[in-house]
């Protein structure tokens, strides 16, 4: 049982929410490694190597925040993030041996959707930094603004991408 004063943070419960959001960013950043790789020498590509750097970053960044509030890296729960991700490949894309275009449209809305989860994560810890004094409100703020900027990249990148997925000449 965690003992703990009223209006402190359950650190056994923000263990688990860490590390649930770790497991996540690992399938993120193998996610758009792989997406970036299979652009490799397109302007998808380009587009996409810095948001994968930014992603890289931010679960280092969340491994950071885990340290300074003393909270273990449940290595199962990463590595059930990687393995997931990598089952997520095995879905049927309408083609056996070439990549689709449906692949590249599907991987960037997951990637936006990740993204948003990664930002709702980033608020959540923001809300709790006037109980936790370890949690530091600036450091959210840059990740909270990287994490919209990931999104409005990422959400043009979609639009345009599903012109191209479903038209042959792309509708803009």
């Amino acid at each position: 049982m965690n003992d703990r004063s009223p209006g402190a943070v359950d650190a056994d419960l923000l263990g688990i929410y860490l590390n649930d959001h770790l497991a996540g960013a690992t399938a993120g950043v193998e996610r758009v490694r792989h997406l970036t790789r299979s652009q490799r020498g397109t302007e998808l590509g380009a587009a996409l190597r810095p948001v994968a750097a930014e992603i890289d970053q931010d679960r280092r960044s969340l491994v950071d925040i885990m340290r300074a509030v003393d909270v273990p890296v449940r290595r199962y729960k990463a590595y059930a993030g990687w393995l997931g991700e990598k089952a997520g490949r095995l879905k049927t894309n309408g083609r056996l041996v070439r990549r689709s275009p449906l692949s590249t449209l599907l991987e960037l809305e997951l990637l936006r959707m990740a993204v948003e989860g990664k930002a709702s994560g980033w608020q959540s810890l923001r809300r709790l930094t006037d109980v936790e004094p370890r949690l530091d409100a600036a450091r959210l703020d840059e990740l909270l603004e990287r994490a919209a900027r990931q999104q409005r990249t990422l959400e043009e990148l979609r639009s345009r991408q599903t012109g191209e997925t479903f038209t042959r000449t792309g509708c803009g």
